[in-house]
């Protein structure tokens, strides 16, 4: 009998194969019960890794899907290095503390921060510590918690208590999907609580993103756009997204390609 990993991981195989896949074949072919083929289905969901639909799934786009952090990475790389350097450059040298949101965009804005002085940075990205561990005259500290090996980010209870009493000048969240009408999302319910978290604690908020992520809903909302302060995005956008948030009270820093 196969794993829980082996198990879910073919049943992901057998949708993207097929396009859509039933409870009952699925129960048949993997020689398990119908319960545990539901409860298969909710937490890949969960992930985004299959979309449930009635009596079974259906295949997830690629992009609503979570991916690795070395997938992620690759993605849209040239465009991520623009608003890295457009995002450092709002922050600007006269702030003192900021709070980075673990990411591979938040990972490029990181690499832009390493000649900055008197700056303290709290993340919760291990990936964004580690590029920031080679800057001289940059305060780090983690969240702790717990580490999630997938997007190398930290969640949980201790890292939430963490940030209890701390303020941040700025906040530079990332997000796994944007929609207007249903705010800014992400895939793991504890990183979105610890996001939140975040947004509680900064008395500004940008939002970087690149346009691959509009019009996609995860299953976790970190916030609404009307705690949003500015968005960096690339010209992707779409126009009526773009008037959109800007009808919400968004800025929008649209980076071109001569960024």
């Amino acid at each position: 009998m196969l794993s829980l990993i082996e198990r879910r991981s073919e049943i992901v195989r057998q949708t993207e194969s097929k396009g859509k896949v039933g409870v009952e074949e699925l129960a048949r072919m993997l020689n398990v019960s119908q319960v545990t083929i539901r409860n298969d289905l909710n937490a890949l969901n969960s992930k985004g890794l299959v979309v449930r639909a009635r009596g079974g799934a259906v295949a997830s786009n690629r992009l609503t899907r979570e991916l690795s952090m070395q997938e992620r990475h690759k993605d849209n790389l040239s465009v991520k290095r623009r608003l890295g350097r457009a995002v450092a450059e709002l922050i600007g040298s006269d702030v003192h503390t900021i709070a980075l949101d673990s990411g591979t965009t938040t990972e490029e804005v990181a690499l832009c921060l390493l000649d900055h002085r008197d700056l303290t940075v709290v993340t919760n990205g291990l990936n964004v510590a580690s590029a920031l561990a080679r800057a001289a005259h940059i305060e780090i500290l983690v969240t702790g918690g717990i580490l999630r090996s997938r997007s190398l980010s930290f969640f949980g209870k201790h890292a939430e208590e963490g940030l209890r009493h701390m303020h941040f000048d700025k906040l530079v969240l990332g997000a796994d999907g944007i929609d207007t009408g249903v705010g800014v999302t992400t895939h793991f319910a504890q990183e979105a609580s610890l996001n939140r978290r975040m947004c509680n604690m900064a008395s500004e908020i940008i939002l970087v993103s690149d346009s691959s992520k509009f019009g996609k809903r995860c299953s976790h909302i970190i916030c609404k756009f009307d705690r949003i302060d500015t968005l960096v995005t690339d010209a992707g956008i779409p126009p009526e997204t773009a008037r959109q948030l800007a009808s919400q009270g968004v800025n929008l820093h649209i980076v071109d390609e001569a960024h």
